[in-house]
């Protein structure tokens, strides 16, 4: 199978503001999304879930409990149960105001001025309608998404369901030693099965062994997270890194700059 390009189009080194600034705002939200423009972030990183009802909503977590309080997991719940949820006073009072997105309102809001990695949260091996739910979206938004959007998952059959419908976008197969996560899938073996063009290692991960072991991966790109100290930064850009993954936009970005070309 043929490889997509990564964001060809921009300049490398890529900067994904993880989850948006979420240094400084809570995370996965507007406010999270707007300040990591306002700070000069080309990227964003996002998560998303297709909650009971349908919608694709803006969420790192399986439950709703740590950052609204609802000891409820996303897809039992319809949109109208959990649009008003306040899903910003966890991360301090003055953000009280702050609701779940939906995928679509982000897309409207920041494409085509910035690029955008969605992740894809689902355990589901089968049956899962997640990944048709996204591939129909991004084709409704058209040239506006297309050479813009990236489509990463821990699990690497939604991705490869994803890419059934919509080969034309980079994905990418996340991976780290998280228990969570099989351990056969630990050493970005789930690349095989996803057919991706791109690989997201936790940044420990990227070491001398791992530079041995690309050649086995398929000497695809390389896009670790979550990247806030400058030092780290310039070490993983120094072994050929194609892009980071940060919290800290306004920490790394400075970096990035440093390292800028064409």
């Amino acid at each position: 199978m043929s490889r997509v390009p990564l964001l060809p189009e921009y300049p490398r080194p890529l900067l994904f503001a993880h989850r948006g600034c979420s240094s400084l705002a809570p995370e996965n939200t507007m406010e999270s999304f707007s300040l990591a423009k306002s700070l000069g972030a080309p990227g964003l990183e996002l998560d998303i879930h297709r909650c009971k009802s349908g919608q694709l909503v803006v969420l790192h977590d399986d439950s709703l409990k740590r950052i609204a309080g609802l000891d409820r997991n996303i897809e039992d719940c319809t949109w109208d149960e959990i649009k008003d949820l306040n899903v910003g006073s966890w991360f301090d009072k003055r953000f009280s105001h702050c609701r779940l997105p939906m995928l679509q309102e982000v897309l409207e809001s920041f494409l085509p001025d910035l690029y955008i990695d969605i992740e894809l949260k689902t355990r589901k091996t089968s049956l899962d309608p997640l990944p048709e739910a996204l591939a129909d979206m991004l084709a409704s938004f058209g040239r506006r998404a297309e050479g813009r959007i990236t489509v990463s998952s821990f699990n690497p059959l939604a991705l490869r369901s994803f890419k059934k419908d919509a080969p034309q976008f980079p994905t990418a197969v996340i991976w780290c030693d998280d228990p969570e996560l099989p351990s056969y899938l630990h050493h970005g073996e789930g690349r095989w099965l996803a057919g991706c063009d791109y690989l997201k290692p936790i940044h420990h991960k990227v070491n001398r062994a791992f530079s041995l072991m690309l050649g086995r991966l398929g000497r695809r790109p390389i896009v670790p997270w979550t990247v806030d100290d400058p030092d780290l930064a310039r070490m993983l850009l120094d072994k050929s890194s194609a892009g980071l993954i940060t919290n800290k936009p306004q920490d790394i970005l400075p970096v990035i700059k440093e390292y800028s070309h064409g």
